[in-house]
């Protein structure tokens, strides 16, 4: 599936269009190069999920959380791995805890978690065309 993002202006679309095809996968790995637009992607899908959070790039922290609704029980958990530098960094976090808890979970920078990302994560890549829009691939 191919979700093209023309402009910031189109990304309330395009996450409406994402959140309509996610069906019951919990897990997304956002596979794109620096400045691609992975965590603002992300931000408008915490909210077209329902979130009232802020969503913000989690470098630092690794981990961000956020409620679904306000005051919700429901969660999104939202990684970065990009800082991650050891296999020990990601056993400390307690990464099985996240995938089992039945929350969306989405992922920057997997590739600096491979071997550590649940079985059933979709793969999700974002690419900058040369017009400066963006092409979503699931």
């Amino acid at each position: 599936m191919n979700i093209s993002i023309s402009n910031i202006e189109d990304l309330p679309r395009a996450a409406a269009e994402f959140v309509a095809a996610m069906g019951d996968n919990r897990h997304f790995a956002f596979h794109a190069p620096m400045g691609a637009g992975k965590t603002t992607f992300i931000s408008a899908l915490c909210a077209a999920l329902g979130s009232e959070d802020e969503a913000s790039s989690p470098t630092f922290s690794i981990v961000n959380e956020y409620a679904v609704a306000p005051g919700g029980s429901d969660k999104i958990y939202h990684f970065d791995f990009y800082r991650v530098e050891t296999v020990e960094e990601l056993l400390d976090m307690g990464l099985d805890d996240y995938w089992d808890s039945g929350s969306v979970c989405l992922m920057e920078w997997p590739e600096n978690a491979l071997g550590f990302l649940p079985d059933d994560t979709v793969d999700v890549r974002i690419e900058v065309l040369p017009d400066d829009s963006r092409m979503l691939t699931v």
